[in-house]
């Protein structure tokens, strides 16, 4: 494993192509692209203000910057520095800003989400989508880029929307049986699409491409529900993350519940491999702790760390929330299926710096990482069953069905990693910290062997 220089970032705004051969990142108001290769600078675009949202085209040719406290989106083209495009929403502002499947057309969200306005690169032609609801995760695209699933709110009900992406014509509209919709998502194939309730109601409801409602899934009923809901990427099975700590998984033909994942604050599963991470401070000697040591030394009161593994029964941290504050930290928040939908990775709220990852193929938990701080980010390798996550500190960690490991990001100053993502191939990983940002370059042939 290898590591880059450090480069500086704002707002962890730092993607890499949907091609992989490009890493563009946003320095307040310029924009850099790099050969992720070689990381020599290709392109340097200066932005009218501070860039809020940046996204690649899907060719990877355009790049978007949006600056959202003006009401601006700038496009710059990577075969052509000379051309750019400039969109001015004016005074009914701009909350978001996303390229549609096609990388030809922009899709804003004014402020109050009053309208969707659909800009043409090719024609300059602009179309406008009403009522758009505001929520957790309003706006879906099929894998394909076909369709685009559109959550809607008037009069005081909910509606879903599907306009075929070739013309932006209306397919389907339909209302949907929800109190108050808090997001929608299509299933990897395309075939069926997931709506669920806002947190007040468990209820998921699951949409044939023709606006059929094929299943209705609710598990209780008078408490808080749904917190978090993943597709597979084979679109076999449905995550449902739940208030009450819990994670559902339906199955593609019935829809119903075919086993449920606890998380309870004691493993007696003899099964699981427990992982605790276990924090070993260096001895500093008194000529270490030399004014040049202490503020240019990065290693001096750097922490060691490794994973051991506990014998179960093991008794994990929990915290208990503050029932009088809204939005608990308690519930299964996060989820994330591994790419052979092999796995399956999850966080429950309440114990914040443990990760549960279950196997799906044999419904049952695999290994259980506690850490000595609280998770800020995990992902799965888009290759390879093998997860990394981040606590905020100057580690990276990494499991797989073979191990767990515990490796020290070896930058000056400190770098802290607040959270990460995986390039395409799996080979390497982008570290963001709070400005900065490194690679992390896997050794893959040799695990391979």
């Amino acid at each position: 494993m290898n590591f880059s220089e450090v480069f500086k970032q704002s707002n962890q705004l730092c993607k890499v192509s949907p091609d992989g051969k490009y890493l563009a990142t946003c320095v307040q108001y310029r924009l850099v692209v790099r050969d992720v290769e070689t990381l020599q600078i290709l392109q340097l675009y200066t932005c009218l203000d501070q860039i809020s949202n940046m996204d690649w085209s899907s060719d990877s040719l355009f790049i978007l910057c949006a600056m959202y406290k003006r009401g601006l989106v700038q496009v710059w083209s990577l075969e052509q520095p000379d051309w750019h495009c400039k969109i001015d929403e004016g005074s009914i502002g701009l909350v978001s800003s996303r390229w549609s499947p096609d990388g030809r057309h922009i899709l804003n969200t004014t402020e109050f989400h009053l309208r969707v306005t659909v800009w043409s690169l090719c024609t300059k032609a602009v179309s406008y989508i009403k009522y758009p609801k505001a929520c957790q995760k309003g706006i879906d695209f099929s894998r394909d880029g076909c369709y685009m699933a559109l959550a809607e709110r008037r009069d005081c009900k909910d509606f879903v929307s599907v306009f075929v992406c070739d013309d932006w014509h209306l397919l389907r509209h339909f209302e949907t049986e929800t109190q108050d919709l808090a997001g929608l998502e299509w299933s990897p194939n395309g075939c069926v699409l997931a709506v669920w309730d806002s947190c007040l109601e468990y209820k998921v409801l699951l949409y044939s491409l023709d606006g059929r409602l094929l299943s209705t899934y609710s598990a209780y009923e008078w408490s808080l529900g749904v917190k978090s809901v993943t597709w597979s990427p084979s679109s076999q099975f449905l995550a449902i993350g739940s208030y009450d700590e819990k994670v559902r998984i339906l199955n593609h033909i019935t829809w119903k519940k075919i086993t449920q994942f606890e998380h309870p604050a004691t493993i007696n599963n003899t099964k699981a491999v427990v992982y605790k991470e276990v924090v070993k401070r260096p001895a500093v000697c008194s000529d270490d702790l030399s004014l040049h040591n202490i503020t240019i030394g990065n290693t001096l009161f750097n922490t060691q760390s490794k994973y051991e593994i506990c014998p179960t029964p093991v008794q994990l941290p929990v915290v208990k929330p503050d029932p009088d504050r809204a939005n608990p930290k308690i519930g299964v928040s996060t989820l994330a299926f591994s790419s052979d939908s092999r796995y399956l990775a999850t966080k429950n709220d309440n114990m914040a710096s443990v990760v549960w990852v279950w196997d799906v193929q044999k419904m049952s938990l695999v290994a259980v990482l506690e850490q000595t701080t609280a998770v800020r980010c995990f992902q799965w390798d888009p290759r390879r069953p093998r997860l990394a996550l981040c606590t905020g500190n100057t580690k990276l960690y990494l499991w797989s069905p073979a191990g767990c490991v515990s490796v020290q990001v070896p930058t000056e100053g400190g770098f802290q990693v607040q959270s990460l993502n995986w390039h395409c191939s799996g080979d390497s990983l982008i570290l963001l910290g709070k400005e900065q940002l490194c690679l992390c370059y896997m050794d893959n042939d040799q695990e391979d062997k």
